[in-house]
């Protein structure tokens, strides 16, 4: 399933993630320097990103939002300057005004964490600008979200919370054919729920595009966990993001959004492999 405007390939498309912010939960502070950040986004298109994801607010667990002015100066020269270098880029914002200016610099899709839900503005601007949008799952911001993790059934809500923030932004003018949904991965959800979702990746593709964010998130360091129940830490758990690539991808992603780009971009092609001889 092939969204307009961006790379179409027969295989799951990989995102890369450039964190400028100086607390994201994996790599924080790395590529707070916009020119360190425009290099690193170069970088993992040379390792096989198709699209770069730039982000300038956290929005780990716990994290307090940062201002307007901030985000835009944080991520607008990084938009302008890997666009420039022809980069399919994403930017990965829930603010209304950080998304037009992004669009603006070159942003070919817009990535709001909130589906549109923390600011009524986003929706009018993805219609005018007319780029693909992802719509996630979210019910609150970073310092609330664990608050908020009760489901009858994760499957059953999630899908039905999605349908209710599409139809939501259709009828504020966005095209149907421009948007991607996200479960959420993380947000607002115990393991076990994202376990669940990630194992009926194929069915929440049923109308729309998946994109599946799962890279480094805090349910991988607890499965892979030490005996005395640690966590393993973020960075070290690059090669269970890799083995949810390969089974998302299989099993109908339409995106991963990964932090290691290198090894997720020929998983994704071994997942091609895969599925081209399913019949």
């Amino acid at each position: 399933m092939s969204v307009p405007g961006l790379p179409d390939v027969d295989r799951c498309l990989v995102m890369g993630v450039v964190n400028v912010t100086p607390d994201s939960f994996s790599d924080g502070g790395e590529w707070f320097d916009q020119e360190r950040a425009v290099k690193h986004g170069l970088e993992l298109v040379k390792d096989g990103a198709d699209i770069i994801d730039v982000g300038g607010e956290s929005t780990r667990p716990g994290a307090q939002r940062v201002s307007l002015k901030e985000e835009l100066r944080r991520v607008v020269p990084v938009v302008a300057a890997l666009a420039a270098e022809g980069v399919a880029v994403s930017v990965d914002t829930m603010r209304g005004e950080v998304a037009a200016a992004a669009v603006e610099a070159g942003a070919k899709l817009l990535n709001d964490v909130s589906g549109g839900l923390a600011d009524p503005d986003m929706a009018p601007v993805v219609a005018a600008a007319g780029v693909p949008y992802v719509v996630m799952h979210w019910r609150g911001h970073g310092h609330e979200m664990h608050t908020r993790t009760q489901y009858r059934d994760v499957v059953a809500d999630v899908e039905r919370e999605l349908r209710t923030r599409v139809d939501a932004v259709i009828a504020q003018g966005v095209d149907p054919s421009m948007i991607v949904l996200d479960p959420g991965l993380g947000f607002s959800k115990e393991p076990a729920h994202n376990w669940r979702l990630l194992a009926v990746t194929r069915e929440l593709g049923r109308d729309f595009p998946v994109l599946v964010g799962a890279s480094r998130k805090r349910f991988l360091g607890k499965l892979l966990a030490d005996a005395d129940g640690t966590p393993r830490p973020f960075a070290e758990c690059d090669d269970a993001t890799l083995a949810v690539t390969a089974i998302a991808a299989l099993e109908g992603a339409w995106c991963v959004r990964v932090h290691n780009v290198k090894p997720n971009a020929d998983a994704v092609r071994v997942a091609a492999a895969i599925g081209s001889v399913r019949g």
